[in-house]
């Protein structure tokens, strides 16, 4: 197991047996994502794009809240629109460093994830959330229609439902939020670190090179037309079926036994 931290304990890792566990710190600020947290994340998720043995991903949080977006006070103190227009670029490219990741990212929320808090949201692979979380982009309210957000959200949720809660600034609970397809489950506050853990028990119990295969053709072809999508796919699984723990998975079925996958290394 490897226990770090990055930037003054802005952010915290945790490594172990293949899952990497990111937990942002600023508790006391409703972990929002200044530029400092936005450059300890990009600098993990980047680490972790080139490390063959990381195979599962947790986003969560310290403190109450899961994450309250921007930090508003550090954007006022900087009142310029290139200013503005490189820390959007910077979040842009973090959101998307999730999506590319070649694991799966789960988000582990409790609390409140509002504006970028629910940006970060969408744009994880799964998402376990307490029964008490909420969910927002509330940027409307101060007259600041939360663009960015917009793109995670309207990948993940219907349009109509995310341009509803993008104009009304509205907080929807976990409940609505499953209904709607911004989460994959809910489960009671006190329930929320055994769901997660089991959920990381389960991905690590496949084929790595499998995950990785899936994670590599699972977001794309949603951007793909029909044909387009059948044809990468296809490709994909061609490549994927060629790998030693397709045939190991395969020859195990076929005999009634377990397989033994082949073990990432760094």
């Amino acid at each position: 197991m490897r226990i770090n931290s990055s930037n003054e304990d802005i952010l915290l890792r945790t490594d172990s047996n293949g899952a990497v566990f990111l937990s942002l710190n600023r508790p006391d600020k409703l972990n929002t994502l200044s530029e400092a947290m936005l450059i300890a994340l990009q600098t993990e998720l980047d680490d972790i794009a080139v490390d063959p043995s990381v195979r599962c991903v947790v986003i969560s949080a310290e403190g109450r809240g899961f994450c309250a977006g921007h930090d508003l006070q550090e954007m006022r103190s900087h009142p310029e629109r290139e200013y503005y227009q490189a820390l959007f670029k910077r979040c842009g490219k973090m959101m998307q460093s999730i999506v590319a990741l070649p694991v799966p990212v789960i988000a582990k929320v409790s609390g409140i994830a509002a504006a970028a808090g629910c940006q970060l949201v969408a744009s994880c692979d799964l998402v376990i959330a307490a029964r008490s979380a909420r969910f927002a982009v509330p940027g409307i309210n101060v007259g600041l229609f939360c663009s960015t957000p917009a793109v995670a959200l309207s990948r993940s949720i219907s349009a109509k439902r995310a341009f509803d809660m993008l104009v009304t600034g509205d907080v929807i609970d976990a409940e609505t939020a499953l209904d709607w397809g911004l989460i994959s489950s809910v489960v009671a506050d006190e329930e929320l670190d055994d769901a997660v853990a089991a959920k990381v028990v389960k991905i690590l119990s496949k084929s790595p090179s499998a995950v990785r295969y899936g994670k590599s053709m699972f977001n794309p072809q949603r951007q793909m037309s029909l044909s387009e999508a059948y044809e990468f796919a296809g490709n994909v699984m061609a490549e994927n079926m060629m790998s030693p723990d397709a045939g190991e998975g395969i020859d195990a079925f076929l005999e009634k036994r377990k397989p033994t996958w082949v073990q990432p290394t760094r």
